[in-house]
């Protein structure tokens, strides 16, 4: 193949621009095209699917607002929801509501989400792009490092990730992933799949009015019941009109991956990752019954969040040993692999090299 790497129009490529003030990166090749806001916690934005021009994550009605917005009044839980577009973001190093740890105020979600990060292009070629991204936390000690590769024609992007305790004492701290879907991929032609694995709905009465599973009830996956004991499957996604707002988490499974796929359009989403690190999948499900603060009824979602611990709070998981810890100057690896695929009916399993088994 001719190679000419300088604004290059064919093969794995990128693009650095400027969005809403962001800093943004895109990444793409044959098959798909990513996303990345930089400037606002390395979020990837975009995850499109080229052939079909079919986006699987989520934008909420009010979008990603400008970098130069402030709120006109602090929260507690800091701006995570004033700044929430949908999109993918990472959480670290509390997942949930915010906390007080060590003396630092930990705001919902963590430190990194919202912030600016770093980023290197480590390869840039026509077969292969990679690219570094790196941040530090600013109320704890920690050096967190993201590498993010796309191949030629292969549909998926793979993610290398690191992260350091810099500090002199033993830390703790939830990690997560919060990838959200909607439409127009999302709708109820699609269907969720799983490994093998168990169910516990949430223990908080999360929405008393629109709520309808029902509350801290195990059961294996996909089945669960509804407030009126009836059984319902998780892994079929209802319409807007079912006017519900729920969560669940699944644990238990022996390999970590999920698949979403409309059976109306034959296209799906996948991600694979690894289980000894993400224990749980947090399922938060907004089938148009997110009422007030900050939807008010508007949104039609669902997020399926591979993390570290439960609840959703770094003080309670670290109650019951599901916080993660690093010594002074230790680091933990891991890797996922998100991929986009025709459909061929149900999946089986979700492989790290972006295979997707039917």
């Amino acid at each position: 193949m001719y190679k000419f790497n300088h604004f290059r129009n064919f093969g794995c490529r990128l693009i650095e621009v400027i969005y809403k003030g962001y800093k943004t990166l895109f990444v793409e090749n044959q098959k798909i095209r990513i996303g990345v806001l930089v400037d606002k916690g390395c979020d990837i934005f975009e995850f499109l699917n080229k052939p079909l021009d079919i986006d699987f994550l989520w934008r909420s009605y009010q979008g990603i607002r400008q970098k130069n917005f402030f709120s006109s009044i602090f929260s507690k839980e800091g701006n995570f929801l004033d700044l929430y577009y949908g999109g993918w973001q990472e959480l670290f190093p509390n997942a949930g509501d915010s906390v007080n740890y060590k003396g630092a105020e930990l705001p919902q979600h963590g430190e990194i989400h919202s912030i600016p990060w770093q980023y290197e292009i480590l390869k840039d070629e026509p077969e292969e792009v990679k690219v570094k991204f790196y941040i530090r936390t600013y109320r704890t000690c920690f050096y967190i490092e993201k590498i993010i590769s796309i191949h030629d024609s292969t549909p998926a992007i793979f993610l290398n990730e690191t992260i350091i305790n810099e500090s002199n004492e033993e830390m703790n701290f939830m990690w997560g992933h919060h990838p959200a879907f909607g439409p127009p991929f999302l709708s109820e032609d699609c269907y969720l799949d799983l490994p093998k694995s168990e169910i516990l709905t949430d223990e908080v009465n999360l929405s008393p009015a629109t709520g309808r599973l029902k509350i801290a009830h195990y059961s294996k996956w996909p089945i669960t019941l509804d407030r009126n004991k009836k059984a319902i499957d998780l892994s079929k996604i209802p319409s807007a009109q079912t006017h519900s707002h729920d969560r669940a988490y699944i644990y238990g499974y022996e390999k970590g991956w999920f698949a979403i796929t409309n059976k109306k359009t034959n296209v799906g989403f996948g991600l694979s990752f690894d289980p000894k690190i993400f224990k749980y999948l947090w399922f938060w499900q907004v089938y148009g019954g997110a009422f007030g603060y900050p939807w008010y009824g508007t949104n039609y979602n669902i997020a399926i969040e591979p993390n570290s611990s439960y609840p959703p709070n770094l003080l309670k998981a670290i109650d019951n040993n599901t916080a993660l810890s690093l010594r002074p100057k230790e680091f933990i690896r891991t890797s996922l692999t998100a991929v986009a695929f025709e459909s061929k009916g149900r999946v089986k399993e979700i492989l790290a090299d972006g295979k997707v088994i039917f």
